[in-house]
């Protein structure tokens, strides 16, 4: 919403807290991509991510967009070009929605660290949009793993780390164009370990699991009482500019003075920022949901939740997706009780499990992990199927970011976010063989082309 209302609202005085938040949107470069080819993919195993997997079957690509889908032979599609993909899988493009590409990018440097503001354990006004290098090659290998859409998001340093941003990962110049259209902002906060130890290190506010909690309240308590004041100058204004009969308009009202750190907040609570929580332990998670209750806002996933099994049947009913690994747990002492049966508890409770990749490597081959997460499921007795694990990757990811209108299944309609395996997707002989994003051919594994700056030549030396 935000970037629509930055190009109606531009010129214009400020009169809302929406506009004013949309100035912050504007653009620069304006990409001009070539008109995406009528394609129709015949013959594959069609993994839908709706239930459904038609063997053989079809999938028409048109103005970037899905505009069929079936099982069987296609229809005859007048100046379509027609690739025959029988003994291939296809699947909508995979969803990454914990990712630090562009933000701690390779080469890996201390030069490149720009994902962690730990200059104070609140800061909502920092975007990771700001310190995303386009020219990340992980963005190219990503793809080559079957990625079409990621969310980059800063570091877990602080309580609240400040917005990520859901981009598809193109060439581009700026980390702008490379958003994706209608996607909603998100914010990153941070329970636990984190927090309490970057702080605590320094000798100051928080550095215990209740410290980490009065940080937050504190902070969304100001952006009540900011929000209140846009609310109430929106009461103002509006009267003010629909005067009763008779009545002189007056002087106008002034707005309030912005708060880039308010904003990102008030955005959270009312509704139009969605939260991202990065949280391990159950105990954690309940009193983070507890926060969310006395603020009156609504978690939309946690991440990494490595004890979200525990209280499997919570986060089902409060619709809080949990974005996992398959396999991590360990590495510090708030992991210790990760199992890999995590995904499969969350499935069979009703909720939304996501795998996610945290991870410059994983990233490549986030196909696998879910594969892990279902054997461990299928080891352990759990009714989970292999259309669901597709799932975890494709639209449970795409609902967790708030844009399951556009991606995240093969649907009429939605974006053209295609990926054509060699095999099961579920293989560990699976290769993305082509990867399509808005029905562009981003990716040819017969003809890998280099797009960032710091790679072109790279191999020849």
């Amino acid at each position: 919403m935000w970037a629509i209302l930055a190009c109606a609202f531009a010129a214009e005085p400020v009169v809302s807290l929406q506009e004013a938040e949309a100035s912050g949107f504007l653009p620069v470069e304006l990409p001009a991509d070539p008109p995406a080819p009528l394609r129709v993919l015949k013959g594959a195993v069609v993994w839908t991510s709706v239930g459904e997997r038609l063997s053989p079957g079809y999938v028409v690509l048109r103005n970037g967009k899905i505009d069929a889908v079936g099982a069987g032979e296609p229809p005859a599609v007048p100046g379509a070009a027609i690739i025959d993909l029988a003994g291939r899988h296809v699947t909508p493009g995979l969803i990454d929605t914990h990712s630090h590409l562009g933000v701690y990018p390779a080469p890996d440097a201390q030069a490149n660290e720009d994902g962690n503001e730990m200059t104070s354990p609140t800061t909502p006004g920092v975007w990771a949009e700001h310190s995303l290098w386009p020219q990340d090659p992980g963005f190219q290998t990503a793809v080559a793993g079957g990625i079409t859409t990621l969310e980059i998001l800063p570091g877990s340093a602080n309580l609240v780390g400040g917005r990520g941003v859901i981009i598809r990962p193109t060439p581009r110049r700026g980390s702008r164009a490379m958003r994706l259209d209608g996607a909603p902002e998100t914010v990153k906060m941070a329970c636990g370990e984190n927090p309490k130890r970057v702080y605590g290190e320094k000798s100051r506010a928080p550095s215990t699991r209740m410290g980490n909690l009065r940080g937050q309240r504190e902070a969304f308590l100001e952006a009540k009482a900011y929000l209140a004041k846009w609310q109430e100058f929106d009461r103002k204004h509006s009267e003010w500019a629909t005067p009763k009969k008779k009545k002189s308009k007056g002087e106008e009202p002034k707005a309030p003075d912005r708060n880039l750190e308010m904003e990102t907040l008030a955005g959270v609570l009312t509704g139009e920022i969605l939260p991202e929580i990065h949280c391990y332990r159950a105990d954690d998670m309940l009193s983070f949901l507890q926060l969310s209750r006395e603020f009156g806002f609504k978690v939309r996933s946690f991440h990494h939740a490595l004890e979200a099994y525990k209280i499997a049947d919570i986060l089902a009913k409060e619709e809080v997706a949990v974005s996992t690994w398959a396999d991590w747990w360990g590495f510090k002492l708030e992991a210790y009780d990760g199992i890999q049966e995590n995904a499969a508890f969350i499935e069979v409770a009703g909720g939304r499990p996501v795998i996610h990749s945290d991870s410059p490597i994983g990233i490549q081959r986030l196909n696998q992990e879910a594969s892990k997460a279902l054997y461990r499921a299928k080891d352990a007795g759990f009714d989970v199927t292999e259309s669901d694990a597709i799932r975890w990757v494709t639209a449970n990811p795409a609902w967790a970011l708030g844009i399951d209108d556009q991606v995240g299944t093969l649907e009429v309609g939605k974006r053209a976010d295609v990926v054509v395996w060699s095999s099961n997707p579920l293989s560990v002989y699976a290769k993305a063989e082509q990867v399509y994003i808005d029905g562009q051919l981003l990716y040819d594994i017969t003809h890998p082309e280099p797009w960032s700056d710091f790679m072109i030549g790279q191999e020849a030396r």
